[in-house]
């Protein structure tokens, strides 16, 4: 009997699921939890997704719900610090991208981005710069939505731009807008 290939098998399994992840955490793949906060190599894509109590909202690629500062008057994000950024990750583009792709429900021409103060660009939809949510634990959670933090409050971001806000119909769609001035 060979007593030490369990033993080797076991650390080297272990080494590759450590450089699998390593991998993952390195690409910046947006995951629930808030580590990372772009879409992966293949691109940022933003669909439109329900949420019970908030209707259609706008969600990452993976279904993480997609959030607004109403603080980032103007579309500067000011959301920057890294006690900040820790809970309410930003949505990025991938090095080498220059715009997020738009799936159904999401208006292709609202989608734009902005420059962090680290040089990265981050997803805008209608002038508001996204983010996740680290209380997010999977698809159509929204643990975030109107947490007061960092100067505003958050929302999710509908459809059509506005915040989403919880109500018994679940309509959502409330201001802040840039037509009202509200967060502007």
């Amino acid at each position: 009997m060979v007593h030490g290939r369990p033993g080797r098998i076991w650390v080297a399994g272990i080494a590759v699921l450590g450089l699998t992840l390593s991998a993952c955490a390195s690409s910046g793949a947006a995951t629930y939890g808030g580590s990372g906060g772009t879409g992966g190599a293949s691109g940022t894509v933003v669909k439109a997704g329900s949420v019970s109590g908030l209707g259609t909202v706008l969600e990452s690629s993976n279904g993480a719900v997609l959030y607004l500062l109403t603080a980032d008057k103007g579309g500067t994000p000011t959301c920057t610090a890294s006690a900040c950024t820790a809970v309410w990750p930003p949505l990025l583009l991938p090095s080498g991208t220059s715009s997020a792709t738009a799936r159904s429900g999401v208006t292709a021409s609202m989608l734009g981005t902005v420059k962090t103060p680290g040089g990265r660009l981050q997803v805008t939809y209608d002038h508001w710069p996204l983010y996740l949510y680290a209380g997010d634990s999977g698809p159509g959670v929204a643990n975030g939505e109107g947490i007061k933090a960092f100067g505003g409050t958050w929302y999710a971001v509908t459809s059509s731009g506005a915040a989403a806000k919880k109500s018994s119909s679940g309509s959502g769609g409330a201001s802040p807008s840039p037509s009202s001035g509200a967060g502007w």
